[in-house]
């Protein structure tokens, strides 16, 4: 009997090795994976953070605003009121919300919006955003387009937009409501919850372009016509 056990016991020693080793791996893995993510997201919000709306933006043929956070829409119709595009396309709004509506909301000109600006209904996330402004963008023929949205949503949305609109150039106008370009939201609880949830859909739109079986439209993961009206 003692014999036996102690073969027992040799012949444990092995896989405990083993055991102990593929745990190790893992840990190592999931160590290794947490500081690639969290590098990422600092990488992320160092970028976002130091976004700012241009001074002189350059003349496009056209505006695409992408509804959804503060300000967006008034920048827009600013820009184009300023000749900056021929025409604005106001995508995501919602279902309720009318050319007169918005006009009003933005304290726009009346003659303005009838003659140059589009809206979007269909859109009811970022990626259908990009496939409405490139169904826009393709039945104008348009080279060149300043797409405007909030900082932190900038690099999402150019993302989405450059897979369907390869061939015209989109010019980034990001409207930043929060100045975080000296480090403030390091300490920002509000700027942090932002910018986190932004990268991890940012990481899920990468994802999206690398493996096919993920480029199936989800759930919508916002639902920003609900602010074009305001």
């Amino acid at each position: 009997m003692k014999g036996l056990e102690s073969t027992e016991r040799a012949e444990g020693r092995p896989r405990r090795r083993r055991a102990r080793r593929a745990a190790g791996i893992v840990l190592a893995v999931l160590f290794g994976g947490a500081l690639a993510f969290l590098g990422g997201f600092a990488a992320f919000a160092s970028h976002v953070a130091r976004l700012t709306t241009p001074a002189e933006q350059p003349d496009a043929d056209a505006i695409i605003v992408l509804t959804g956070g503060e300000k967006r829409l008034d920048a827009a119709v600013d820009l184009l009121n300023s000749g900056k595009g021929r025409r604005l396309l106001i995508s995501g709004v919602h279902p309720a919300a009318g050319l007169s509506d918005l006009q009003r909301a933005t304290g726009g000109d009346a003659r303005l919006f009838r003659c140059c600006v589009d809206i979007d209904h269909a859109a009811l996330d970022t990626i259908g955003n990009a496939e409405e402004s490139a169904k826009w963008v393709t039945s104008h023929a348009y080279d060149s387009v300043i797409v405007v949205t909030n900082n932190y949503h900038m690099p999402r949305s150019l993302l989405e937009l450059k897979r369907l609109i390869g061939h015209a150039e989109l010019r980034p106008y990001p409207v930043v409501n929060t100045r975080l370009d000296s480090g403030e939201w390091v300490g920002n609880r509000e700027a942090l919850r932002v910018l986190f949830t932004e990268y991890a859909k940012y990481l899920g739109a990468l994802a999206r372009g690398v493996v096919p079986a993920l480029s199936a439209r989800p759930v919508a993961d916002e639902h920003p016509q609900s602010h074009a009206a305001r």
